[in-house]
């Protein structure tokens, strides 16, 4: 087992895959600035635009994000006006979102963020990238794997 002290290797595919995942991310923070929108805000209008109504239970297993974390976006989305919430019918402690007329109107205006794949993968052979796809979604789901064995 590796020494809890030692540094990590800054060249091994990990960190490569958490710098190219930083890059990207900070990429698409710099074109939403504009909008006043993070990251996770723009994924669960994302989710919403193209979905529908979901339940917001769904967009924290959707999004891998902490309960209490989504529920803090969906305010400040809900206080922008773009979001609303709605008991569920069923349960009503369960909420529903969707999407206001002020979000699709917002969601129609913003920018088309593939440019930034097209930035990081153009000219790339399409072979390669299949490869890096299949590597990283094996070693997550061992990863996975591992965990919910620990």
């Amino acid at each position: 087992m590796a020494n809890k002290t030692s540094r990590p290797h800054h060249s091994s595919v990990g960190a490569w895959a958490k710098r190219c995942y930083l890059a990207g991310r900070a990429a698409m923070e710099a074109m939403l600035r504009p909008y006043d929108l993070g990251t996770t805000q723009w994924y669960v209008l994302y989710h919403l635009a193209h979905d529908g109504p979901t339940m917001q239970r769904d967009l924290v297993k959707a999004l891998q994000v902490e309960r209490a974390t989504l529920s803090a976006i969906i305010g400040v989305l809900v206080r922008k006006g773009l979001v609303e919430q709605a008991p569920d019918r069923v349960d009503q402690r369960q909420k529903l979102l969707r999407m206001t007329a002020a979000g699709t109107e917002l969601w129609k205006k913003l920018p088309d963020l593939a440019v930034i794949h097209d930035v990081a993968f153009n000219g790339m052979d399409d072979t390669a990238i299949a490869t890096a796809v299949q590597v990283l979604r094996s070693a997550t789901e061992r990863l996975e794997h591992f965990i919910d064995r620990s």
